[in-house]
């Protein structure tokens, strides 16, 4: 650990909806800032103006707030600011400049084109190319071209890039806080863009340079950006920098249900599960994908699945709220390989955590349902339905599946019951089960249970006769909880209404 204040940062890319892999890595910067009583930041990286999409820092903040992933400082809150990098590209420049000066940047005019050609060529004889120490020296650029050339192309405004000028045989070490020590050789890698003559930078310059002026001291992130730590050493030393440098931590990926391959934005559209916080609509392609909020999840589920992807508390719990990461998470428990989501596990998150809701809470997420189907019912008696329904759930959509018979009489009646259990004497014996619910006063299920069992024994009529024909009336088919708390919940009118109801429908659909 660095004795400096830890200072963590998110920082996603406002091109379109943000994947619950990036939710991760926010949560995991979030709850080692917390367990530190540091700072976690979001930084909005939009340099790529040629991807951005409207809305997605919107989409971003909403998702982190639904969350519970509140940030120190970002985007109109703080001192480090401004927190979009579109907003500090002068800041670049001057950084992007000194290493033009110093010898470890050049500029390079070779069009897209051209190196379409290039790539071709290679391609042709069994090679790859790579803008590089190989090759830099045979191409469009300020190492080849004279200061006469370069001057003039730059004075018309010509078209170029800013690339690092990757040292020669050069060992680059630096220490993963979860995969150890990594070594990467300079002759393997290519000689990145760090600024483009659209005066803005690209990722790699403006990670560094911002992570550097905001001071963070743990870079947290997607292991996609491993092959990208020995060019950001590279920078930070060349800059200056290097005494101050953030500790890195590259996180696993998160897999296909199948484990293979990165789990992507279609594969939740294809098996059937949402991989996004938030519903988001592109407005370009009209393509609506679904979000965890929208499918009922409940942001701890969502949460607590995440935390498990990847991190292994040390112990067989299961179940943590954001305060319990926040004290036990630690990087050094991150595991290096990738992680296999599993939607069924997500069921089971959420599972636990509606069990865990009071009834008051769950009526009230109940309710816009019943507002919607044009159900108006008393609170009273909304909250003795989800009562006793409620153990049967996983999901608030759930609620209405196994409780739809409490707030509208039958329309229809399952035949296969009536086939099975409707006998020419049911509706003589329904008929009188009616006259003796008329008499009962104290209209509660035991109460119910115990003058329906008298009369039954009185008549020596057996149970089945009576309750399946009974239940049929009042709920529509073999479905449903304790019937003589169904009786009670729907109240004496109800139940009476019901069954008369039902003895003149079912009556016609035997006929």
């Amino acid at each position: 650990m660095t004795n400096r204040k830890v200072r963590v940062r998110f920082a996603p890319s406002p091109t379109g909806p943000l994947h619950m892999g990036g939710v991760r890595t926010a949560l995991f910067n979030y709850l080692f800032a917390k367990k530190y009583n540091g700072d976690f930041i979001l930084r909005i990286e939009d340099t790529d103006q040629n991807r951005f999409v409207p809305g997605a820092e919107e989409y971003i903040i909403e998702s982190l707030k639904w969350c519970g992933l509140q940030f120190s400082e970002g985007p109109g809150n703080g001192k480090y600011g401004p927190y979009r990098q579109s907003e500090r590209k002068e800041i670049y420049k001057k950084y992007a400049d000194y290493l033009i000066d110093s010898g470890m940047a050049y500029f390079a005019f070779d069009t897209p084109e051209q190196l379409d050609e290039i790539r071709i060529e290679a391609e042709k004889k069994g090679q790859v190319f790579s803008y590089g120490i190989l090759t830099r020296n045979n191409l469009q650029n300020s190492l080849t071209l004279s200061k006469t050339e370069v001057d003039r192309k730059l004075n018309s405004g010509e078209s170029f890039v800013i690339r690092f000028k990757m040292p020669e045989d050069t060992l680059v070490t630096e220490n993963d806080i979860i995969r150890g020590e990594v070594t990467f050789s300079t002759s393997v890698l290519d000689d990145k863009v760090i600024f483009k003559s659209d005066g803005m930078p690209t990722y790699h310059l403006a990670n560094v340079v911002d992570d550097h002026l905001m001071e963070i001291t743990h870079v947290i992130r997607g292991e996609e950006w491993l092959s990208s730590m020995p060019l950001h050493v590279l920078l930070y030393r060349t800059l200056g920098w290097e005494k101050t440098k953030p500790q890195f931590a590259h996180l696993p990926l998160i897999l296909k249900p199948t484990g293979k391959g990165k789990l992507s934005k279609r594969d939740g559209d294809k098996m059937g599960f949402p991989v996004f916080p938030v519903r988001w609509a592109d407005t370009e392609t009209n393509e609506v994908f679904r979000g965890y909020r929208e499918d009922g999840y409940f942001p701890e589920a969502f949460i607590n699945l995440l935390a498990l992807l990847g991190w292994n508390p040390g112990t067989e719990q299961e179940f943590f709220s954001l305060e319990e990461l926040s004290e036990i998470f630690s990087l050094e428990r991150v595991v290096k390989s990738g992680s296999r989501f599993d939607p069924e596990k997500a069921k089971w998150f959420n599972r636990h955590y509606f069990q865990q809701k009071d009834v008051t809470e769950l009526a009230e997420l109940f309710k816009p349902v019943l507002i919607e189907k044009g159900i108006s019912v008393s609170n009273e008696m909304l909250l003795k339905v989800i009562a006793e329904v409620k153990e049967r759930c996983g999901f608030t959509t759930d609620l209405w599946e196994h409780s739809y018979f409490f707030f509208s009489m039958p329309s229809e009646y399952d035949i296969k019951t009536i086939k099975k259990h409707w006998k020419e004497d049911t509706s003589e014996k329904l008929l009188a089960i009616s006259k003796l619910f008329e008499n009962i006063e104290n209209w509660k299920a035991q109460q119910i249970k115990e003058t329906f069992s008298d009369f039954l024994n009185t008549k020596e009529w057996a149970f089945g006769t009576v309750m399946n024909p009974l239940r049929l009336c009042l709920v529509g088919g073999n479905v449903g909880p304790d019937l003589f708390v169904i009786c009670d919940i729907l109240g004496k009118d109800t139940t009476l209404t019901r069954i008369k109801s039902g003895i003149e429908k079912i009556e016609q659909i035997t006929i």
